[in-house]
């Protein structure tokens, strides 16, 4: 009955949609929040808040997900029965569904809209295999890097600067009923690829994995490097559709990228340098520091280029005079000034989203800025952010795989059918190919098994 509406324009159109609205509902709260007016909103009538109470109690079921599943399970009713349709739900969630039909979401999501703005339709390799086959940190970070894991980021910065400057946020459950989903969302984006990868939360495997991440990130290649091999390669080629995008595409990816410094623009008058000040000076003030960052970053970029190769004791030199006057220039502000120590962590909220949101502009310009040197410092700035996303990701993934217990709770979710089926699933992960030798056929090796793609 549904595979009509599923295998139509109409359902990417609708899941693109769906995204869509969460990032302007997540943007709104958040300019309400920054701006002051959600203050002055609870400031000036209480009774809001109890019709948003009263509100939010009501829409808490809808946006569990039960309301929303309401169409396959009457489909399923339909054809199997009541009773059968809700065991097979409650045996989707069992299985984690909830979270691999979410990620999925996000694929489609990507690069639908993708294709809108910049053309280039065709056929997107998910590259995953079976699921007996243990996918790297590096390849699932190439895979999923710009469509799933920056925007989880994303929107959970967003989440976090709202709990920490929304007076909603005072309200335990009205907070949790307006974001709950939303955090569901970051989840969903960041683990999936580790929840369905075997042996995803294996101590060894994950610090093996970090480590061949990172040789992929600074290694250099040359000409026919590929993208699996080098950060170089696989960046230039993740941004390939800018060379055949169009005017206006590259005019409303600009639009859509200045999103990022309004972080800057709405947390600096929440420092307590600022005073309480609400001026525009403020904010323009505020962009010596971004000035002194890349000045510093360039800085270390030339000394390490010119001298850590040959006379290392000069590039040393050169970081301990930076470290000793960032430290004065700290010591000075608390002193003379009302900046709080808390600033310079509360500072990143807003400053690391503006370097991020110039470099996704520099990329839209780089016919212009690639004969110049600005383009290098582009990327080995982009190529820091690359390391910073990737350590984000990494560490839920390594605290899940440190713990105990984690690594046989996912085999056993992924191979639940085969353990019904008496199979022995760790001889099926690491003897394969022992079997395989000895005679017997892949289907006979992998049979049984409850195979996940993306």
């Amino acid at each position: 009955m549904l595979s009509f509406f599923y295998t139509t324009v109409g359902f990417y159109f609708n899941t693109m949609v769906v995204v869509l609205t969460v990032y302007a509902f997540l943007w709104g709260r958040l300019y309400l929040c920054l701006s002051g007016l959600e203050t002055s909103i609870e400031a000036g009538n209480s009774s809001n808040n109890k019709a948003l109470a009263a509100i939010l109690n009501q829409q808490f079921i809808i946006q569990l997900g039960l309301f929303t599943a309401l169409p396959m399970i009457v489909e399923n009713s339909l054809e199997h029965g009541f009773l059968n349709a809700i065991w097979d739900f409650i045996t989707m969630q069992l299985q984690l569904s909830s979270i691999f039909y979410t990620f999925s979401l996000g694929t489609k999501t990507h690069y639908f809209g993708r294709t809108i703005l910049h053309g280039g339709a065709k056929y997107r390799a998910t590259g995953c295999g079976f699921v007996v086959q243990h996918k790297g940190f590096a390849e699932n970070y190439r895979l999923y890097a710009r469509s799933h894991f920056i925007k989880a980021i994303e929107l959970g910065l967003i989440l976090t600067v709202y709990a920490g400057y929304s007076p909603v946020a005072n309200g335990t459950f009205v907070y949790i009923a307006l974001t709950i989903t939303s955090w569901f969302l970051v989840v969903s984006w960041i683990m999936a690829p580790f929840v369905f990868n075997p042996s995803g939360f294996d101590w060894l495997k994950t610090v093996d994995d970090f480590d061949d991440f990172m040789n992929w990130i600074w290694f250099r290649g040359g000409v026919f490097t590929k993208s699996d091999q080098s950060w170089e390669a696989w960046w230039k080629e993740e941004h390939d559709h800018f060379r055949t995008t169009g005017l206006w595409g590259k005019i409303l990816e600009v639009i859509l990228d200045l999103r990022f410094f309004f972080f800057q623009y709405g947390v600096v008058y929440q420092l307590g340098i600022s005073a309480g000040s609400k001026s525009i000076l403020v904010y323009l003030l505020s962009w010596i520091y971004v000035v002194v960052a890349l000045g510093i970053f360039a800085l270390l970029s030339y000394a390490r280029d010119r001298y850590a190769a040959k006379v290392h004791i000069y590039y040393r030199l050169v970081q301990f005079l930076i470290i000793v006057l960032i430290i004065l220039a700290i010591v000075v502000l608390l002193e003379f000034t009302s900046m709080k120590f808390m600033d310079l962590f509360t500072s990143l909220l807003a400053f690391v989203p503006t370097g991020w949101g110039l470099i996704s502009i520099a990329l839209v310009l780089k016919p212009f800025l690639q004969s110049t040197v600005l383009w290098k410092a582009v990327a080995a700035l982009a190529r820091l952010y690359d390391i910073m996303f990737g350590v984000i990701v990494m560490v839920p993934v390594a605290l899940l795989a440190w713990m105990r217990g984690f690594q046989s709770m996912q085999t056993r979710i992924l191979f639940n059918d085969a353990f019904s089926r008496g199979l022995r699933i760790f001889q099926i992960l690491t003897n394969k190919n022992l079997d395989l030798a000895a005679g017997w056929t892949e289907t006979e090796v992998l049979g049984g098994c409850f195979i996940f793609k993306f």
